[in-house]
């Protein structure tokens, strides 16, 4: 199998939506090059994968309205941007997904309680779908946790929903003195991991193909630029879809072997094949509409503990 037999295939079977598939490109391929696009370099980019240009605008439309793409004119020309607020979100999004797996757990849990209801109604409602999105589980009535919460993702988490202060958060371990149950029971009551593992698997098995014919692309000279950006824009779709529903639990909370470890270095192997291709049709897309447009920047090869 080729590569182009490999993308053709992926995109009779499982097409990307536009919207989801703008996300992507913005998180992978223009936050590194300054976080804004021209919309024709942006249609350039979608192009290869059969969103024409109607596709795009409703897409990027909708993504304004949501908050997360601004847009500005100059004369006849239109650019996006991703919105302050929007970026936080991407960096910590796009942070869990090039990351290596290297979480492990000194035995506490994070416990956020709404103790004395000071949350209304559509507030808990919020706070409590953010945090599952964010890994977190339901320990208790009013109480949610987890065994490796991220600090500073968090509280911006918290501030940026409007409810910094009106939580108790605490960190916990179990008292030596007391016999009790162990507190990594806790992940069985709370998590069910094995949904994620099964999108894991269903990754490895749809992506160890595609490895082997970019192994065999490179043998012979290697992928022509938008070729390898096709690449690596799939496998950052795809693996985004599978990783952001893992709830990020340290290593030794997870079952043996964890297919999420697998998963991660088939994308890392895929990703260091073709990212330097991808990003010379990344480059010219970007400049054919801004002769400007930055360069990657330098916090981009730290990608996967670091770009060869």
């Amino acid at each position: 199998m080729t590569c182009n037999d490999w993308i053709t295939g992926f995109l009779a079977s499982d097409p990307p939506r536009s919207k989801s598939l703008v996300v992507t490109i913005f998180g992978d391929a223009i936050v590194p090059h300054g976080g804004m696009v021209w919309l024709g370099s942006l249609i350039e980019l979608l192009a290869p994968f059969g969103v024409n240009d109607r596709l795009l605008r409703t897409s990027v439309f909708r993504l304004a309205q949501e908050g997360w793409l601004g847009a500005q004119r100059d004369g006849r020309r239109s650019s996006y941007a991703i919105t302050p607020p929007a970026m936080a979100r991407f960096v910590h999004a796009y942070r869990r997904i090039y990351a290596p797996l290297n979480v492990h757990w000194d035995g506490s849990w994070t416990l956020i309680l709404n103790g004395d209801g000071a949350l209304n109604a559509a507030e808990r409602s919020t706070v409590r779908k953010e945090l599952l999105w964010e890994g977190y589980s339901v320990i208790a009535p009013g109480i949610m946790g987890h065994p490796a919460a991220d600090g500073p993702a968090l509280d911006e988490l918290l501030k940026r929903l409007g409810v910094a202060g009106k939580l108790f958060v605490v960190q916990g371990k179990a008292m030596r003195q007391v016999s009790g149950r162990a507190l990594s029971d806790l992940v069985a009551d709370g998590w069910d991991l094995s949904g994620v593992a099964q999108g894991y698997q269903q990754f490895i098995a749809q992506f160890e193909p595609l490895l082997a014919a970019v192994q065999a692309a490179e043998a012979e000279g290697g992928l022509a630029p938008q070729q390898a950006y096709v690449v690596r824009t799939l496998l950052i779709h795809a693996y985004r879809r599978v990783q952001l529903h893992d709830p990020q639990l340290p290593v030794e909370l997870l079952p043996t072997p964890w297919p999420g470890a697998l998963a991660y270095e088939l994308t890392r192997a895929i990703y260091q094949a073709v990212y330097a291709a991808a990003e010379q049709h990344i480059d010219a897309t970007l400049r054919r509409e801004d002769v400007q447009a930055p360069a990657a920047e330098p916090a981009f090869f730290d990608r996967f503990g670091g770009l060869a």
